[in-house]
């Protein structure tokens, strides 16, 4: 399985395949219902839950009113701390500032931790691309990484294999990839997680770079802030020579303050804790500890065109807490891989599009990726309204061109046109009427519908005829 999410199929079609995997489906169950149960006892012991909720909404809302004035703060309180800021507007620029960070060090390997906007920009493949190796470090990302696989959840990305499996994968690539799985390795978790630690501690110990994500960026100190659970990303913080950081510009809050409604709400709607066991902060660099050189990459890629978009931008909102994933009956179902992103799930559905464009199939096609439940908003520390942002950009995908939609448009037109018409309808519906023994048993043009459904029986006669015999004149 490929890496990256080029050339994915629409979601209907991939989520059909993910439907045939019962191992897959049963991985996903388990976690999923598992996580979801920890975090509404977690969030249950707070009486100020809703308050701390609206608290981060009305925070990050107001930073996205003034994000432009909140990332200049961000550049000079960066720069003055002794870090250097570089501004990214896609992609392609990202990688290209980053490769040469790396480039200019003369190393050819580095650590990465925590950065799903190095995965949305595939930084590891231009880095492969220009000869360095990046090793992940996180648990569920080395997992993917030594899998060849892809991610398919914000908080657990290999929420998809079983112990069995990660222990298959283990034994089999950790020697391709540096030092090899012991002997004998079982799928006990104590003994995974050595094995891994044993696997990543060389990496830790040989390299002079490491590229990291962010949770959060303070404005007025210029302070960044990485929450984990397992002290891998302390460590690639920490033990470099070089630190580059990339993150969306939509991470940024505006003061010291603020991060203390989050580090409520993000560890009890992600992990289910009070607190993560390792949040890692960082001003610029110091002479006498950590990294010597700090570079920040603050990355657009999309998020301004979000931004202008007046119902579209809540999604902007996200503090990658993952919350929406675990209650959402959909990815329950079809898997993170079925969404062709790295963002899956519910805030995939309306963050990818409006990062990517709806140009493509797939992205067209996510919106649609929803029961519209709302399971989704109810647990969102900061109330992202998810359906109704689906909805809006459903009206956006069916204004898409095509003649497809011009067929739609037409079938729209026809029967506006008909039922302004009384006459017409009732002379349509006897004729529809004597000639009910032709029809086809699925309606043509609607296999969409029908493909998943039972169509109801055709009663014995028209209503309108069932009417007039037994209804008509009786007042």
């Amino acid at each position: 399985m490929s890496g990256t999410f080029l050339g994915m199929p629409a979601f209907p079609d991939a989520a059909r395949e993910a439907l045939r995997d019962p191992t897959l489906r049963a991985n996903l169950r388990r976690a999923t219902h598992t996580i979801r149960d920890k975090r509404a006892r977690a969030v249950a012991e707070l009486s100020d839950w809703d308050r701390l909720r609206e608290a981060g909404k009305q925070i990050k809302d107001h930073t996205l009113r003034h994000l432009d004035r909140c990332l200049e703060q961000l550049e000079a309180a960066v720069t003055a701390a002794g870090g250097t800021v570089h501004w990214a507007a896609d992609a392609a620029e990202a990688n290209r500032i980053v490769t040469e960070l790396v480039l200019a060090t003369g190393e050819r390997e580095v650590v990465k931790v925590k950065s799903m906007a190095t995965q949305e920009i595939g930084l590891n493949e231009a880095l492969e691309a220009a000869g360095i190796a990046a090793y992940e470090t996180d648990l569920a990302e080395l997992i993917v990484q030594l899998g060849r696989d892809r991610p398919s959840h914000i908080l657990v990305p290999a929420i998809h294999r079983n112990r069995g499996e990660i222990r298959d994968i283990f034994t089999a690539e950790m020697g391709i990839w540096g030092r090899a799985a012991p002997d004998g390795l079982t799928d006990d978790p104590a003994e995974l997680a050595e094995a891994a630690r044993l696997h990543l501690r060389e990496k830790f110990l040989r390299a002079r770079v490491g590229i990291s994500g962010a949770n959060f960026m303070v404005a007025e100190t210029g302070t960044l802030v990485v929450v984990e659970s397992e002290g891998n990303g302390r460590m690639c913080l920490t033990l470099p020579d070089t630190l580059i950081t990339v993150a969306g510009i939509e991470k940024v809050v505006p003061t010291w303050r603020d991060l203390e409604v989050f580090l409520q709400t993000l560890p009890r709607s992600s992990t289910a804790e009070r607190m993560n066991p390792y949040t890692s902060m960082w001003t610029g660099t110091h002479d006498e500890d950590g990294p010597r050189t700090f570079h920040l990459v603050l990355l657009d890629n999309g998020r301004t065109d979000a931004l202008a978009d007046a119902t579209g931008r809540q999604a902007l909102r996200c503090i990658r807490c993952s919350a929406c994933l675990n209650v959402c009956p959909v990815y329950e179902r079809a898997g993170g891989h079925a969404y062709g992103s790295v963002y899956p799930g519910p805030i995939g559905a309306v963050l990818t599009p409006q990062l990517r464009g709806m140009h493509s199939g797939i992205d067209a096609s996510l919106p649609f990726a929803s029961t519209l439940c709302g399971a989704c908003y109810e647990v969102c520390p900061v109330a992202i309204d998810i359906p109704a942002i689906l909805l809006h950009l459903r009206e956006r995908a069916a204004g898409r061109p095509g003649p497809g939609r011009r067929m739609e448009k037409a079938a729209v037109r026809a029967a506006g046109w008909l039922l302004d018409h009384p006459g017409a309808l009732a002379a349509g519906e006897r004729l529809l009427g004597a000639t009910r023994a032709l029809h086809p048993a699925r309606p043509p043009g609607a296999g969409a519908w029908t493909a998943g459904r039972e169509l109801p029986e055709m009663p014995a006669e028209p209503f309108r005829v069932w009417w007039r015999k037994n209804r008509e004149g009786t007042g």
